[in-house]
């Protein structure tokens, strides 16, 4: 009878203590998630190309992106945000935070023009010193994924030791892979997404456009958008068709393996940009049969292409809601914070606005001004933004939604975090310094408050427009506003010199 209770007694012992186990990693594992959780996933999807006024949400009415035009209803949405002129230097200031000076990345290498005297020719590569935002993220706990263009190594990187050029510097013929048994070394793979902090890579090699896979390049059929891709690092899957559907395929599938702790996903887009191969027929037909845009002009002129490339801004429209869609039926959209931009203007060749001046590659702000939104549900209130932002801005923001407070390396940007949440947020000028000629010669910018100066580096020629009552810089004020002009000019030279930029050997400026 004793050892009957003491066993009924010591079974309510061991059920209530086996009760409180659970209870306690109950707790401790809710506990953990939420610490875990209480850094933001982070999706920044860049397009490549997409002109400022390329999307409905900035004023287009013949473009179509109707998921893109309600995700920024929901957004916070940045009517100034610019990167530079071309991705080259836009994707090595965007991920290393830094200003071309730092990094002498100026310009697209193989669209340079002119001699070594009046240009710094660029490099294609950017140098192991340079710490990009994926690798601070890995030490704060993100797993991390680059998908589509990199475009921040060159072809030849061992060539580019001895800087500065003589030359611009070259790529192999498209279709050619001579390089690619070098760069799947792993004296090269450092300076590829996985060397550079990401956990994968599909995509990112050298090349600035998904055609040069195939020796026909632009000419071919496929353009690299449809499939085969021939792109050596996007393995071959059975259901492929489309190349921006199936970068969306993947960063999906990777959001899926990794949605229970902090993931950071690099999906830069190769579309756009050239070559123009239409999604389908079907809406390639009907973009030849829409009524131009009375505003911006669009579809009024080179119909074939520009119809052409919508479809293709249709196809990424269709594939960020993609995403959302996958967040919201993961219940992930309150802890994932959505950047959605592009790395400079649009192609001349493939579509136009009346709105601004220039295009992809001039420095005018149809060259460097780009759509942009920031979505973050229940955490951003929905609202537009007229503080001007910068690519450079992003790896600090980064660094602060993530938490890092001990990181020590050059950012010239800062983070908008504070504008995210509608709190004080410091005015300052924006700067730019191409030491190259591309569509422009050899130049600095400042923008600050509604004006913008620029100073060419080989003359000393000075612009100056006011952005807010002439945005398609029509009106150059340097003579009716010499007071302005003195002041942003003194402003940029001390700039120069401070950080002591370098000049073109045949400049006539001293800083």
């Amino acid at each position: 009878m004793i050892l009957k209770r003491l066993s009924t007694k010591t079974t309510r012992i061991l059920k209530i203590t086996r009760l409180l186990c659970i209870c306690f990693f109950i707790a401790f594992g809710c506990k953990s998630q939420n610490n875990a959780q209480s850094k933001p996933n982070i999706i920044f999807i860049m397009a490549d190309d997409l002109g400022w006024q390329d999307v409905g949400f900035m004023g287009s009415n013949w473009f179509e992106t109707p998921n893109l035009d309600a995700l920024a209803k929901e957004s916070l949405v940045f009517t100034d945000a610019y990167m530079y002129p071309t991705c080259s230097p836009s994707r090595t200031a965007l991920m290393t935070g830094k200003q071309s000076f730092r990094t002498g990345v100026y310009n697209v290498p193989v669209l340079e023009k002119g001699d070594n005297q009046h240009n710094i020719f660029s490099r294609w590569t950017v140098g192991l010193e340079h710490t990009m935002y994926a690798q601070p993220l890995k030490e704060a706990g993100y797993k991390s994924i680059h998908l589509g263009k990199w475009h921040v190594v060159g072809p030849n990187p061992k060539e580019e030791a001895n800087y500065p050029f003589e030359k611009p510097l070259k790529q192999p013929a498209n279709g050619n892979l001579d390089w690619l048994q070098e760069h799947q070394t792993a004296e090269i793979q450092k300076y590829y997404p996985t060397g550079k902090g990401f956990d994968e890579n599909v995509g990112g090699t050298w090349w600035g456009d998904p055609a040069r896979g195939y020796v026909e390049g632009y000419q071919s059929e496929s353009g690299g958008y449809k499939a085969p891709f021939k792109n050596p690092f996007i393995e071959d899957k059975k259901d492929d068709e489309w190349l921006t559907d199936r970068l969306t395929n993947d960063a999906i599938d990777f959001i899926k393996r990794n949605k229970n702790e902090p993931f950071f996903v690099n999906l830069h887009y190769y579309a756009p940009h050239r070559p123009t191969v239409p999604r389908s027929k079907e809406q390639y037909q009907k973009f030849l049969n829409k009524t131009p845009d009375a505003v911006t002009g669009q579809g009024e002129k080179r119909l074939e292409e520009i119809a052409g490339y919508a479809t293709m801004i249709a196809s990424i429209d269709e594939n960020v809601k993609r995403i959302f869609d996958y967040l919201d039926e993961q219940g992930l959209r309150e802890n994932t914070i959505v950047v959605f931009t592009s790395d400079n203007g649009f192609n001349g060749l493939q579509s136009n606005t009346n709105t601004l001046r220039g295009e992809k590659g001039t420095i005018y702000e149809g060259g460097i001004r780009v759509p942009a939104f920031v979505n973050w549900k229940g955490n951003i209130a929905a609202g537009v933004s007229e503080t001007p932002i910068c690519g450079m801005d992003y790896f600090p923001t980064f660094l602060d939604l993530a938490q890092v407070k001990n990181y020590k390396g050059v950012l010239d940007g800062v983070s908008i975090v504070p504008l995210l949440k509608n709190g004080l947020f410091k005015e300052r000028a924006l700067f730019w310094h191409l030491a190259s000629t591309y569509k422009n010669p050899p130049c600095s910018i400042i923008r600050k408050g509604d004006w913008k100066l620029i100073q060419f580096l080989n003359d000393d020629k000075v612009e100056l427009y006011n952005l807010k009552e002439d945005l398609k810089e029509t009106y150059n004020l340097k003579d009716n506003n010499p007071e302005i002009a003195h002041q942003l000019l003194e402003e940029l030279v001390h700039w120069r010199k401070e950080n002591k930029v370098p000049l073109p050997p045949a400049s006539v400026l001293i800083y």
